[in-house]
């Protein structure tokens, strides 16, 4: 039997231990908050980091730096966090390419993506828009795709790199619709966008921030979008399922992750706050104006659709042979 005296300090310490923890999520955050971006400023991702931490910080009444750190398709970012202190202070801002990544660099990451992470909350989904120079005689993606039939490696796609979300909608259209067109990858959209708006390449899974416009002056032609509904700033514009391609779906997503071992305390009231800042009008207006969707959830949503995503983007790059270079 133990001691009754070493069983009461064990209680003891025990409590204090709780009472520690408890006072430390009570007083969350206590220090700046740093959201790690995996991508360079002025992109997608750095734009919604910005949005929600200028959120939390006037909420809050803390300091919220954005901290890019590119390179390697977000992974240096992602290991930066995954290997952070567990106390809501470290955040990353994981995208479409978290959920790629593990697939892509298969056995070269130093971080598990499932489990070194706790999901927070999904931010924002961004569409892509199809589009092509307009001297390609198609009006249509099965007009397309029916050249791309009788021209086998002809038909060229731009993509913003290797692993990008351009690239995975480029190599999900070939592999559901049964086509051979040939992937250039750029380092960024800046140069796809010269590159088919010059003619030098066919078509390109764009952003719809910046691309909407050069569609309407008629640099661009727009066929179809990635979501399995239409965007609201092109509502003509059909959806890849509604244009012949069924199933078609590629969401250029963010959201918020913590380092595993999180307080589930602190992750909730992450959530409750940034779901908050992401339904208020301004951040909703602001985020729209990017051609990003808001979209708050819960974290165990958010986990789910990570593991969804994960396994979708497999199937695609295994299909594709695609490795990182």
């Amino acid at each position: 039997m133990i001691p009754i005296r070493i069983l009461a300090g064990l209680l003891f310490g025990v409590a204090a231990l709780t009472a520690f923890a408890q006072t430390a999520q009570q007083q969350y955050p206590s220090k700046p908050i740093h959201v790690i971006v995996g991508f360079p400023p002025g992109g997608n991702s750095d734009f919604v980091a910005r949005a929600v931490g200028r959120g939390l910080g006037e909420s809050w009444g803390q300091q919220v730096i954005v901290d890019n750190r590119p390179g390697a398709g977000g992974n240096i970012a992602a290991e930066m966090v995954a290997k952070a202190p567990a106390d809501g202070h470290t955040l990353l801002l994981g995208v479409f390419a978290h959920a790629v990544n593990p697939s892509l660099y298969a056995g070269k990451l130093p971080f598990d993506t499932l489990k070194d992470f706790v999901p927070v909350i999904l931010c924002v989904s961004s569409a892509n828009i199809l589009v092509v120079h307009p001297s390609l005689p198609v009006k249509s993606v099965k007009e397309l795709i029916a050249l791309a039939k009788a021209k086998p490696g002809a038909i060229t796609y731009a993509s913003a790199g290797n692993g990008t979300a351009s690239h995975l909608a480029g190599e999900l259209l070939k592999m559901l619709a049964g086509i051979d067109i040939l992937h250039v990858p750029y380092r960024g959209t800046g140069l796809a966008h010269t590159d088919l708006m010059g003619g030098r390449v066919t078509m390109f899974f764009a952003a719809m921030a910046g691309t909407l416009q050069a569609v309407q002056v008629g640099r661009l032609r727009a066929l179809g979008v990635t979501t399995l509904k239409r965007w609201p700033g092109a509502p003509n514009v059909p959806t890849m399922s509604e244009a012949g391609v069924p199933g078609f779906e590629v969401n250029s997503w963010s959201g918020l992750l913590a380092p595993a071992g999180t307080s589930k305390e602190i992750v909730v009231r992450l959530n409750t706050e940034v779901a908050r800042i992401l339904r208020s009008t301004e951040t909703r207006e602001r985020l729209y104006s990017f051609g990003a969707e808001p979209i708050d959830n819960t974290p165990e949503e958010f986990s789910a659709y990570i593991n969804s995503e994960f396994t979708k983007w497999a199937k695609v790059v295994k299909a594709a042979g695609m490795r990182a270079d």
